[in-house]
């Protein structure tokens, strides 16, 4: 089977969905945030820091581009879909699901953007950055599911339904 990667603003579960998705596809599992932190040892937090936004998209655009799994669920970070570079490798390897929120959801589920290791302009607010990256993250996507009112389990199901629709899985 083809990858699945998962795209989205950071809080709406990928990694915890990833998870349980590569569970339920016989499949690997790999987040490409713990592929940096590991590469780097730092946290995300701290290469943003010492790097700048800038620095941190080139090196998380060199780390995703160099991501070769295969049979895998790929949780990437949210910022990736600032590469289109990196967005057109994971696009040849897989297919791309865009797991989608509204802005009020991901608002309770967020927390300090800078301890969480998300990118973002100095006095950018959580809606700016929901705003900017939402178009990116709809032109990246093959599949998009939209989370409100579901639970883990329910979008998991939503998404084995979709790739099973297309006959993927």
């Amino acid at each position: 089977m083809k990858n699945i990667v998962l795209i989205g603003m950071p809080g709406v579960g990928k990694s915890t969905v990833g998870v349980i998705l590569a569970k339920v596809l016989n499949m690997n599992f790999l987040d490409s945030d713990l592929v940096i932190q590991q590469k780097s040892s730092k946290r995300l937090s701290q290469l943003i820091s010492s790097m700048g936004n800038d620095g941190f998209k080139s090196y998380e655009e060199k780390v995703n581009c160099g991501i070769n799994a295969k049979n895998s669920v790929i949780a990437t970070g949210g910022s990736a879909v600032y590469s289109e570079k990196a967005m057109t490798h994971f696009k040849k390897k897989g297919l791309i699901i865009y797991l989608q929120t509204s802005f009020e959801n991901l608002d309770k589920r967020l927390g300090n953007l800078d301890a969480r290791g998300v990118v973002h302009n100095q006095g950018a607010t959580i809606k700016d950055i929901f705003e900017e990256r939402k178009v990116l993250y709809e032109k990246y996507a093959d599949i998009i599911i939209n989370e409100d009112g579901l639970n883990v389990a329910d979008t998991v199901d939503a998404i084995v339904l979709e790739i099973e629709k297309r006959g993927i899985a």
